[in-house]
């Protein structure tokens, strides 16, 4: 009725109900009936409910990284689309051709992915309260920034294109 997440541990027989009535059922691993392991959603493998809030920390840090991961990517895509678009409406080459397009991602995607997969924790997202369960995995803040920065990107590559030659003298 209040709408939070409740996570519900045991380890008999007669707990099962309870880990199938909550939205995480966690049962422990060494001392847990196999009725319990079975009902419920995580198994600690160690018994130790230390390793609950370690999981909590970890799918946090691994969710986060991934809604940055998504933005960067759709940061870069969506320039990359505007502006090949705009050079074709305006009678313009195409700055950037397939074979580039494929190095701009292949070195994209190693660089960001190697960037986000090595973030440590940051324990400061266990105190923030869990993401609704149809919470949007790109949020309406990440589009905020995913357009202004694309905006900013594009003003600054059409100034270049039109102008690049003779700032430049090429």
């Amino acid at each position: 009725p209040f709408g939070l997440v409740v996570g519900v541990t045991g380890d008999g027989t007669n707990d099962a109900p309870a880990l199938k009535a909550g939205d995480v059922g966690l049962s422990m691993g060494l001392c847990g009936t196999d009725v319990a392991k079975d009902a419920s959603d995580i198994v600690i493998l160690d018994d130790n409910f230390a390793s609950i809030v370690k999981a909590v920390l970890w799918g946090r840090t691994v969710f986060d990284n991934i809604r940055k991961f998504l933005q960067f990517q759709l940061t870069v895509n969506v320039t990359a689309l505007v502006l090949t678009l705009l050079s074709a409406l305006y009678g313009y080459d195409p700055p950037l051709n397939a074979v580039m397009m494929l190095w701009v991602n292949l070195i994209m995607d190693t660089m960001g992915a190697l960037a986000l997969g090595t973030e440590a924790p940051d324990p400061v997202v266990l105190s923030r309260p869990p993401y609704k369960r149809d919470a949007s995995l790109v949020s309406r803040p990440m589009w905020r920034n995913v357009l202004v920065q694309s905006s900013f990107q594009l003003a600054l590559l059409v100034y270049l294109l039109v102008e690049g030659a003779d700032i430049f003298g090429v």
